[in-house]
């Protein structure tokens, strides 16, 4: 019974997340790009910091985590959130899953460089160099033609690069906290609502054009695609573990895509696809671990 349910919470894990894409791209027909993160990361912080205060949790309180989680909220939320709904205003919503299944690869490239990965053994160089011809498959340089060879494709890769950064950086500054996930993702989401607001005069001045699927849509993706996912997520992870949650991410682009095909009629591009598989095998390879000799018990009376 537990482990139907863990299925059906990764699930719709995998759902929310993945369908973000699809929802971002519906509510761009209404709002302009800093309209529609401003209204996600609102209607998310609303949700966190409800169930935050349900659960009997507080805001952080300490200076030095605020000062983190500044950086969280402007490369894990405000900066990522923005560049994605640039990037759908020419980029199809399933072309924009598959390119933010290379956010693995970005976290170690990261982890490496910042050390907090000490060594870099075959099978995951193997997996980066994967990653890597996934990726340039995806884009096809060599065709004179090809459609992703755009600022919007950028904007979208950029993005997947914040999240790889911010991930290994929230690993070392706030896993340790001792504060609640939850509470942390509110504060977050709250830090990364005050940056959105510093870009209202630049691109958040636009009429919105009343539509009310756009509207369903930012309701849904702010909600359920930010506010729950993120609860969700941290429940999973602390239920089930980390290594297991990280499953969601092979499904996120399968997710995507699929909307995109069945209900907005973008194209099947095979090449696409080829690619996307490419990457997922090259982020597999990158989470395969050396297994180490289990350690020999040591005394109850040694120092």
């Amino acid at each position: 019974m537990r482990e139907l349910r863990t299925l059906l919470q990764l699930g719709a894990l995998a759902l929310m997340w993945g369908s973000s894409f699809f929802w971002i791209k519906l509510g761009l027909n209404a709002f302009s790009p800093v309209q529609l993160v401003l209204a996600r990361l609102v209607l998310g912080a609303v949700v966190l910091t409800v169930l935050c205060y349900a659960y009997r949790g507080r805001l952080p309180g300490s200076r030095r985590i605020w000062l983190h989680l500044a950086v969280a909220a402007m490369f894990h939320n405000a900066l990522p959130f923005l560049l994605f709904a640039v990037g759908e205003q020419t980029v199809d919503s399933g072309i924009t899953g598959v390119l933010n299944s290379t956010t693995p690869l970005w976290a170690l490239a990261v982890a490496l460089l910042w050390r907090t990965e000490q060594r870099l053994t075959r099978t995951r160089a193997a997996g980066l160099a994967l990653g890597l011809a996934g990726t340039v498959l995806i884009f096809a340089p060599w065709q004179r033609s090809s459609e992703l060879l755009t600022w919007g494709a950028v904007a979208i890769l950029a993005a997947a690069a914040s999240y790889g950064f911010v991930m290994v950086y929230e690993g070392r500054f706030l896993s340790r906290t001792g504060a609640s996930p939850i509470a942390l993702a509110a504060a977050q989401m709250i830090t990364a609502s005050g940056f959105i607001m510093l870009a209202v005069p630049v691109g958040g001045l636009n009429p919105v054009h009343i539509d009310a699927g756009a509207i369903v849509a930012v309701t849904i993706l702010g909600v359920f695609s930010t506010g729950i996912a993120f609860a969700l997520n941290y429940r999973l992870i602390a239920a089930e573990g980390a290594v297991a949650t990280s499953m969601v991410g092979y499904l996120l682009p399968v997710v995507s895509v699929l909307l995109g095909t069945v209900f907005l009629h973008e194209q099947l591009n095979p090449r696409v696809i080829a690619g996307m598989v490419v990457v997922l095998a090259g982020v597999a390879l990158t989470r395969v671990r050396r297994r180490t000799p289990a350690a020999l018990p040591v005394p109850a009376a040694a120092p």
